[in-house]
């Protein structure tokens, strides 16, 4: 176990206190025993901070100074000083669950179907039920479960982890230390259909793209990214996405973007680097929205973004369709209403004080 001295030497984090203890684990404020650590990254918990058991806590500058004027003098603890104390503690977090993770042995397992052609990583591990097909290829240190199925010429980059059930199209690409959870569905056909209404048909237009999974990626249970058309979808480094997320044909999102639960993404559609989406928001294809621009949840996107770093709110409750077409324009006419109704008040006033 290491001592809170070797975390904050680890982590570059100012050290007050000895912090000689040795840690054990992180818990909560409220549950964190004498060898375990906690974090405040909120000071609405300032007060928990003072009362917790915690032997060391990870705080900010200020919660800190607010802390050792608070606390009781009598009370040893070690402090972990940092501007963003919430990141030290997913890192410190990291260390700890790998530790607890049961360590596989690579191999393949004897149930797993490999086509001949395809070249797996000495250092991977293959699970039962697995089926890997011909052309595609597994790195150093991969994990793939249990129940996966890879196409023909898919790549999987070193140390990707694959949970069971987990669905990997022909030609996708997956970069290295990306994270897909169960029942994820990547290069699944995107939705192309072109009407041809003289004899009643829908007719199907050939996805013959691929999907480019960029490195450290994580994609949540139940999340589909559908395969382009002609080009690739594209997710680039480090983006983070929610669980049963709908990503469509041709889109292209951007670095560290973060997408939550039961957005939907349209066709074509290009996401900046950096943005923030927030859950069961929807996106009209064929949009590009700018860097860093945030999406609160349930907000509905019909056109593009071109100024970067803004945030987007829209939520109406449920209307026909009529009525919500009415109650938009008004919204749009409020600021000349507000003009208006200053003009009239301040008409009214010079006429009362004609009449004084």
């Amino acid at each position: 176990m290491p001592t809170i001295a070797e975390l904050a030497e680890r982590y570059s984090v100012r050290l007050a206190g000895d912090g000689q203890l040795n840690v054990s684990g992180l818990a909560t404020l409220a549950e964190a025993n004498q060898s375990q650590l906690a974090f405040l990254a909120n000071p609405l918990y300032r007060v928990d901070a003072i009362s917790s058991s915690a032997a060391g806590i990870i705080v900010s500058e200020a919660d800190y100074e607010y802390l050792v004027t608070h606390s009781d003098s009598k009370v040893s603890r070690s402090y972990l000083i940092h501007k963003n104390p919430y990141a030290v503690f997913a890192r410190i977090a990291q260390e700890f669950a790998r530790q607890s993770k049961p360590a596989l042995q690579p191999g393949i397992h004897p149930l797993a179907v490999i086509e001949e052609g395809a070249r797996i990583a000495s250092s991977a591990y293959i699970g039962p039920f697995c089926h890997i097909a011909t052309g595609s290829t597994v790195g150093d240190r991969a994990v793939l479960d249990a129940n996966i199925s890879i196409g023909n010429n898919v790549s999987i980059g070193n140390d990707v982890h694959l949970y069971p059930n987990v669905s990997i199209y022909n030609g996708c690409s997956i970069g290295h230390r990306s994270i897909i959870h169960s029942g994820a569905v990547i290069g699944s056909d995107g939705f192309g259909f072109a009407p041809d209404l003289a004899v009643g048909e829908w007719v199907k237009v050939p996805q013959v793209g691929s999907v480019e999974i960029g490195c450290d990626v994580e994609i949540g249970s139940n999340t589909s990214i559908d395969r382009g058309a002609m080009a690739n979808t594209i997710i680039e480094n480090g983006c983070k996405i929610d669980n049963l997320v709908q990503i469509a044909h041709n889109v292209h999102v951007g670095a560290l973007t973060v997408i939550a639960g039961c957005a939907a993404i349209a066709g074509s559609t290009t996401i900046g680097k950096m943005c923030i989406i927030g859950g069961s928001a929807n996106f009209a294809g064929h949009l590009t929205i700018a860097d860093r621009t945030t999406i609160s949840g349930g907000t509905n996107v019909i056109k593009s973004i071109d100024k970067p770093g803004q945030q987007f709110t829209s939520v109406y409750p449920m209307l026909p369709h009529a009525d919500w077409e009415k109650n938009a324009a008004i919204l749009r006419g409020l600021d000349k209403m507000r003009h208006r109704i200053r003009d009239l008040e301040n008409q009214i006033k010079a006429l009362i004080e004609q009449k004084k």
